[in-house]
């Protein structure tokens, strides 16, 4: 049963979902405001958020059909049966829970209960994380079968979790942030464009309208190539306006990886084949905050 649960959670995307988190860590130790304590329970309510976000989408694509037989990818805990529908409709109330919790300690370890307004913000941001982790998928508006899921990645994955995180530490905003945040976003994309374009026919069949779905296979893929060459004049953006040396460079090598991906990317027909491109991509976007990251405090 245990194993089970593991699966549901798909450990393999929390990598990603870990990106922004990092990276922001980095950038707030570059300008001398991190702190160990803020850093851990960001890692913990990000997992927690991602954790919430797979099962919800476990639920919803399951209950609505569209996880079935023509479904290319790892199957998926309703589709097969391990968990029913009662079980993960009780585990994603229970994680959106224990996400609420981690989120309330982590602000008000960053701020103290006097700074209630920014609190309050906060704690909206993550009810806002929790509502879109949910309606992802669940429900009869679902925002992710209207194409909608590309801009809500951007915000959580990108904008939310590199701006909203360096803020905790540093407690003001440099506008320059945008530049890293939409890299991390754009790349968060694009490994749910690659699911998209791997699951293109049967999301046809049960109409979800995702981005491939709506422009075609095609197109699906001159758009995965702009998500991929996009953050890196993004960054390069960055070090023009917070040059130390050349060590900020070093991010270009896992960005090699990424460049590697993307060329593969224009050669595949089959759509299974996108499938090993999704951890791929994932854990090039893990390794590239790293370097980006430790390029700015070398």
């Amino acid at each position: 049963m245990i194993k089970n649960w593991i699966s549901a959670a798909r450990l393999r995307t929390l990598p990603l979902s870990l990106s922004g988190i990092i990276l922001a860590g980095f950038l707030a130790a570059a300008d001398g405001y991190f702190q160990w304590k803020i850093f851990i329970l960001s890692l913990i309510t990000a997992i927690l958020f991602q954790i919430l976000s797979n099962f919800a989408n476990d639920y919803g694509d399951g209950v609505k059909g569209t996880d079935n037989q023509d479904r290319i990818g790892p199957s998926r805990a309703l589709q097969s049966g391990k968990i029913t529908p009662a079980q993960m409709k009780k585990a994603i109330i229970w994680t959106a829970v224990l996400s609420f919790i981690f989120a309330l300690w982590l602000v008000l370890t960053a701020f103290g209960i006097q700074h209630w307004k920014i609190i309050l913000f906060y704690l909206f941001l993550g009810l806002a994380s929790i509502t879109a982790a949910i309606k992802y998928t669940i429900g009869k508006k679902a925002y992710g079968y209207f194409g909608m899921g590309d801009l809500f990645v951007l915000i959580f994955f990108g904008l939310v979790s590199v701006i909203g995180a360096y803020f905790l530490y540093a407690r003001h905003l440099d506008w320059t942030l945008i530049f890293p945040a939409l890299s991390i976003g754009f790349l968060s994309i694009g490994v749910l464009n690659l699911n998209n374009m791997r699951d293109i026919q049967s999301d046809q069949k049960a109409k979800k309208n995702t981005i491939p779905v709506k422009i075609g296979l095609q197109n699906a893929k001159k758009y995965h190539i702009l998500l991929m060459i996009l953050p890196l004049f993004l960054v390069q953006a960055y070090n023009y306006h917070h040059y130390k040396g050349p060590w900020q460079w070093i991010f270009i090598l896992p960005y090699i990886l990424i460049l590697k991906h993307t060329a593969r990317i224009i050669l595949i027909q089959n759509p299974k084949d996108f499938d090993p491109e999704l951890k791929k991509l994932a854990i090039a976007t893990f390794l590239f905050a790293i370097f980006f990251g430790l390029g700015q405090i070398l």
